[in-house]
């Protein structure tokens, strides 16, 4: 007959086996370090609508920043401010926000997502929309 610390051993490894996978396959992955930047290197933007703004950093990268809603103006500003939350080092939508001028003050975007596009993905952007 088994022992009742046997039996407990027995029920947790086998809780452990069975819950094990189903966690490892909801954790999200961490951002790559390559897919993060400071925020004090970007140098350029440009609208690609009124839900995405696309950010040249440094010489030839370029992130796509996705807002959570519509940001109005947004395609018609010469000046907006990449607000970083808590570190200036950016990997997420919840990093920053983008702020631009507008007629009633200035008007916060909050970002959903930040992804850095691939070369092929800069050289296919419309004229309008590449920083």
């Amino acid at each position: 007959m088994l022992k009742p610390i046997a039996l407990a051993a027995c029920a947790i490894a086998l809780f452990a086996a069975t819950t094990a996978p189903a966690l490892a396959a909801e954790a999200k992955p961490a951002p790559k370090a390559n897919q993060c930047f400071w925020a004090r290197s970007a140098n350029g933007f440009a609208a690609a609508d009124d839900r995405a703004v696309n950010i040249r950093v440094g010489v030839r990268d370029v992130y796509r920043f996705e807002f959570m809603g519509s940001c109005p103006d947004i395609d018609w500003t010469n000046s907006l401010a990449l607000v970083s939350h808590g570190s200036d080092f950016i990997c997420t939508g919840m990093d920053a926000d983008i702020v631009t001028p507008s007629t009633i003050g200035p008007q916060r975007c909050p970002v959903r997502s930040v992804r850095k596009l691939t070369p092929d993905e800069i050289a296919a952007l419309d004229k309008r929309a590449r920083p």
